[in-house]
């Protein structure tokens, strides 16, 4: 497996427009290919907003950024300052601590 963490702030867009576009693009998300699940950030205080992606494998995130609707979050005129980090996921210790519903079991 493998954890994507992107995060970026708001721009000339509220909450609750910024909520209303979540949930139009919820199902899209939901059948990326690889994606095993995806969790909605936000952090009003900050005005940082984003999303942990559960990866299949590095490959399948690799492949989500050749696609339409990456490329359509990524050039979004009201997301800002958008940083993605990727993380290779330690299997034995996550197993350990329930992380990842037991790591994919």
């Amino acid at each position: 497996m493998h954890i994507q963490i992107i995060n970026f702030h708001l721009k000339n867009v509220t909450e609750e427009q910024y909520g209303k576009l979540c949930d139009q693009l919820a199902p899209a998300f939901a059948n990326v290919p690889g994606l095993l699940e995806k969790t909605w950030l936000a952090n009003r205080t900050t005005n940082t907003y984003g999303g942990v992606y559960t990866w299949r494998d590095r490959e399948a995130m690799a492949d989500f950024a050749k696609t339409d609707l990456f490329n359509g979050v990524a050039t979004h005129p009201n997301l800002d300052a958008i940083t993605s980090t990727d993380f290779a996921v330690m299997e034995g210790p996550t197993r350990m601590t329930r992380g990842l519903i037991q790591a994919a079991a």
